[in-house]
């Protein structure tokens, strides 16, 4: 068996103080918002999965045959013997790459969640012997330090994630990814690509309700965490696509004026009639706009790979 080694780079209590503080800064400020890392729980998890499989919801589908179909090419440009996965999850669509390059040596998948990781690894470590996987708890958006493990390495960002972080925390990770590469290094890419408003707004608000009860569980995990009082029914699941800012905006709209009370947090929070909560954007991409992003971090896009309806993409980028 594969040696697997689990590093934990984050406080034990990390996650409950993150939500606390996330909460408390989201739900006092004008206009009210949380970040979208709180839809994931288990019971989000398991409706995000859903969503993959949704016929609106294409990114996961169009992702996995641009792997699928480019993974040699990605070796072959990479030579990488280290991948590194921020936000590996699951690493289900990361075994492309695992199955294409040849002369891998190690993986360092990267998650906040531990049981994730522990759960892609043990899988790992039974089909690939030959293979060392070096697990990090850590937020990668807070800055990260890898393990040594030998070069060249591919950082991997999938699933148009990169998408979820505003323009200018966006060039701050792009920063920070840079500092991780060294000559021959390069970084793999996920982003969604800008599109057909209907096709975009359908993705994010399905006509089976999945996608609204997904946007609704972060309401759930606040009454689970911090005692909040919200129901969800008081609330309805919003998308809309900002033309301007070329992103989707998942929003929680109250139907009616209500109060909530959050008794872990000492907190009071009332919503007007039609207030909104945005939970979630989901920015998309031009190749132009992502070269300029990348070269602006210190990175220069060498390839660009696209599905058959040029709907996502797949960008390979090194230290410029």
């Amino acid at each position: 068996m594969s040696p697997f080694l689990l590093t934990r780079t984050l406080p034990e209590d990390a996650t409950d103080a993150a939500l606390r503080a996330d909460v408390l800064h989201g739900l006092t400020r004008t206009p009210k918002e949380l970040p979208p890392k709180w839809f994931y729980d288990a019971r989000g998890s398991e409706l995000f999965e859903e969503i993959t499989r949704l016929p609106e919801y294409y990114p996961t589908r169009a992702e996995r045959e641009i792997l699928v179909a480019r993974a040699p090419e990605i070796a072959a440009a990479t030579g990488a013997r280290t991948l590194v996965e921020l936000g590996s999850g699951s690493s289900e669509k990361t075994r492309h790459l695992l199955d294409a390059l040849p002369a891998l040596h190690s993986y360092v998948p990267v998650d906040v969640s531990e049981s994730a990781l522990t759960g892609a690894a043990r899988a790992l470590v039974d089909q690939r012997p030959e293979l060392n996987v070096h697990a990090l708890i850590a937020d990668f958006t807070h800055g990260l330090a890898l393990p040594g493990t030998p070069g060249p390495r591919l950082v991997a960002f999938l699933g148009g994630t990169i998408g979820n972080l505003l323009p200018a925390e966006r060039a701050a990770f792009l920063r920070s990814v840079r500092s991780l590469l060294a000559p021959g290094d390069a970084l793999l890419l996920g982003t969604d690509l800008v599109k057909d408003e209907d096709v975009l707004v359908r993705a994010y608000d399905d006509a089976s309700g999945v996608t609204a009860a997904f946007n609704k569980n972060v309401l759930l995990v606040m009454a689970r965490e911090l005692g909040a009082d919200f129901d969800p029914d008081d609330f309805e699941h919003v998308a809309l696509w900002d033309r301007e800012r070329e992103w989707i905006e998942m929003r929680l709209r109250a139907r009616s004026a209500v109060t909530v009370k959050i008794p872990e947090l000492g907190l009071v929070v009332s919503f007007e009639a039609g207030e909104e909560l945005r939970t979630e954007i989901s920015a998309k991409f031009r190749q132009e706009g992502v070269r300029s992003e990348l070269a602006e971090a210190g990175m220069e896009l060498t390839h660009w790979w696209t599905d058959r309806e040029g709907r996502f993409a797949l960008s390979l980028a090194t230290a410029g």
